[in-house]
């Protein structure tokens, strides 16, 4: 059976224009009505009933799209997404695009036939890498609710939840350089995805302009493979002067911990190390990682509210960017004054 998807391919414009150009929209010009209605009609195309009932009746269904399910950041934001999505009785659809956007088209695809009322989702790397987005204008167009978490696309005009990556790291940079240390060092596993970016950047800023630290930045990437234990030993091993060292994803801190241990580096008298988030496996770490934290389950919370609020349209306002607070928790592998 033909679908407006297979109509807009043929024609090389949106959904929402074939649909728009089927119900005589005043947006759509003539010209595109006409060329939209002929190859309907010579597909024999039906509009789909069911799809249409529930756009109309509502499907207190909210579909999620998040880049990778072992990432404990996004398993933690999904938690809190379900949870609350309970308190407000709706259901959740949740899809996985591993870090691919073809899986991310196909699960806005799977999804934009009726079966939710709106998105959140947190883009792939790829999506980012490559800034391919029309998938996701597609979204908007369709005049489908939709709410960005974590990560973003700037250019696409919906409701966003995020943190200030910047500042966070920017704090957390400061504050090694308050302890004295003469060699921080940035571990960046984030290579190409905004929020690392803008993590690299708070770090480049906080170093060049202190005046009590005389060093230049330096940022190591890390591939984030199974050569990362090896690739961390490396830079700590070959750089003995390395006295404080920020990880800016959630595991990579606990890998630093445990290579500057194996260094017989003490800590945090020789070395400090501060991590991102990762409050599922601190408590497995010996000394206790000092961390930035996200409050990724507020994260969670703050875009599903706001989604369900454009849905039920009891916030029509202007699209919003809510930024998070982080904090830096001090544990046992930095001095806390």
């Amino acid at each position: 059976m033909v679908t407006l998807k297979d109509l807009a391919k043929e024609l090389n414009v949106s959904v929402s224009t074939v649909s728009k150009a089927l119900n005589n929209s005043y947006e759509i010009s003539e010209e595109t009505i006409a060329k939209v209605k002929d190859l309907a009609k010579k597909y024999n195309y039906k509009p789909n009933k069911a799809a249409l009932s529930l756009k109309k009746s509502k499907t207190k269904t909210i579909g999620v799209i998040i880049p990778n399910i072992l990432n404990p950041f996004f398993a933690r934001s999904l938690h809190s997404i379900e949870e609350e999505a309970s308190k407000h009785d709706y259901s959740i659809i949740t899809c996985i695009s591993n870090e691919s956007i073809k899986k991310e088209k196909k699960s806005i695809e799977l999804l934009t036939d009726g079966s939710v009322d709106g998105f959140l989702i947190s883009v792939s790397e790829e999506t980012q890498t490559t800034n391919e987005i029309a998938h996701l204008k597609e979204v908007i167009d369709s005049n489908i609710p939709m709410v960005m978490y974590d990560r973003f696309v700037k250019s696409i005009d919906c409701d966003k939840v995020i943190i200030d990556d910047y500042k966070a790291v920017f704090d957390a940079t400061n504050y090694l350089i308050s302890e004295g240390r003469k060699k921080i060092v940035l571990l960046d596993s984030l290579t190409g995805l905004n929020v690392g970016k803008l993590r690299v950047e708070g770090y480049n800023q906080a170093i060049l302009e202190s005046k009590l630290y005389d060093q230049k930045p330096i940022v190591f990437e890390i591939s984030n493979d199974a050569e990362v234990d090896n690739n961390v030993e490396k830079i700590i091993s070959q750089n003995k002067n390395i006295d404080a060292i920020i990880a800016i994803d959630n595991t990579l801190g606990v890998v630093a911990l445990n290579i500057a241990k194996k260094e017989n580096k003490k800590i945090p008298e020789d070395i400090s190390i501060i991590g991102f988030s990762g409050k599922n496996i601190i408590v497995f770490t010996n000394p206790k990682l000092t961390t930035i934290s996200q409050h990724t389950e507020e994260i969670g919370k703050r875009a599903l509210e706001l989604l369900i609020n454009r849905i039920e349209k009891k916030d029509e306002s202007q699209l919003k960017t809510v930024i998070i607070d982080t904090n830096l928790v001090h544990r046992q592998t930095t001095k806390y004054k």
